[in-house]
C-alpha cells in the first residue's frame, strides 16, 4: 500500500522533537487528511499514540527516538514514503478492563499491552481468580497479577518471567507478580476469548489498584477483563524486522 500524507507525532524527548522537525521539513505534516500516523519516540509513547488515535482507523508506523523501542522501527528519514510502502502490517486487539471500586464506582479502560492488579501498601494482595465463570484460584497471595496480550507479552509480562507469546497466537498470558501462595504457581496461558474475573479479598486491609496500560484505578474490589475484538489497530513494521520476527527472536536471547 502506498502512503502520501503522513501525520507525524512525537514524544517530548529532545531527539524525538528534532526528528519531528526534520521529517516535517521533508514530508510536511498532514492533519485532517492523513493516511498514516508516524510516531516518534519509544514504546511508552507508542502506547500513548495507540490510545489517542485508534478511533481514526489509520495505520501507525513507529520510529525509535527513545530508550526502548520494541514496537518501533529504526529511525531513518531518507525515502520514508517508499519505505512505508513496503512495510508489513500487524493487527492487534486490546483488552477491555471493567472495574468496581470500594466507593461503588465503575470504570472502563482499554489495554493494548496488559491489565495488571498491584498491591497499594506493604500488605500483600489477596485475589480470587476466575476464568469463564469458574474459580481457578480461590486465593492468590501476591504483589499482583496481570493479563497480557501477545503484543504486550514482551513488556511488563516478560520482566516478571511471564511467557512470550507469538503475535498471531490466539492466547493471553496470565502471570503472577511475586506470588507467595501458591508459591509454585507460575501463571497460565488462556484462550484469547477467555473472560477473566479478579476479585480482591480483604480489601480494607489489602488495597489493590488496577492498571490498563496508562490508566490506573485505585481501591478496586473487582476487575473483569476480556479481549475487545471490535477494536483493531494496524501497526506497520519494516518487512525484514516484523513484529512476528522480533517476538520470535526475543525467545532466543541468552544474554
Amino acid at each position: 500500500m502506498r502512503f502520501s500524507k503522513p501525520a507525524f507525532t512525537a514524544s517530548s524527548a529532545p531527539e524525538a522533537q528534532a526528528a519531528l522537525r526534520e521529517l516535517t521539513k521533508l514530508y510536511g505534516n498532514a492533519k485532517t487528511d492523513a493516511d498514516i500516523i508516524v510516531a516518534l519516540g519509544g514504546d511508552g509513547f507508542m502506547l500513548q499514540t495507540l490510545h489517542k488515535i485508534y478511533r481514526r482507523n489509520l495505520p501507525i508506523f513507529g520510529m525509535n527516538c527513545g530508550s526502548v523501542g520494541f514496537l518501533m522501527n529504526d529511525y531513518a528519514p531518507k525515502d520514508l514514503l517508499d519505505r512505508l510502502g513496503t512495510t508489513k502490517a500487524q493487527a492487534i486487539h486490546p483488552l477491555c478492563m471493567k472495574v468496581k471500586t470500594r466507593a461503588g464506582k465503575n470504570h472502563k479502560a482499554l489495554a493494548f499491552n496488559e491489565v495488571s492488579m498491584l498491591r497499594e501498601t506493604r500488605q500483600a494482595a489477596k485475589i480470587r481468580v476466575s476464568v469463564d465463570a469458574r474459580v481457578r484460584l480461590e486465593e492468590l497471595i501476591c504483589d499482583g497479577i496481570m493479563l497480557s496480550t501477545p503484543a504486550g507479552s514482551t513488556a511488563y509480562n516478560l520482566s516478571v518471567n511471564g511467557p512470550i507469546l507469538p503475535i498471531d497466537s490466539a492466547l493471553l498470558a496470565l502471570t503472577p507478580i511475586s506470588a507467595f501462595r501458591p508459591r509454585r504457581w507460575r501463571g497460565a496461558l488462556l484462550p484469547r476469548a477467555a473472560k477473566v474475573l479478579f476479585e480482591m479479598l480483604e480489601t480494607e486491609k489489602r488495597p489493590v489498584s488496577a492498571v490498563a496500560d496508562n490508566t490506573e484505578v485505585r481501591l478496586v474490589t473487582e476487575v473483569s477483563v476480556t479481549e475487545d475484538p471490535s477494536v483493531s489497530v494496524c501497526l506497520l513494521f519494516d518487512a525484514d524486522r516484523s513484529l512476528e520476527e522480533r517476538i520470535l527472536a526475543e525467545q532466543f536471547v541468552t544474554g
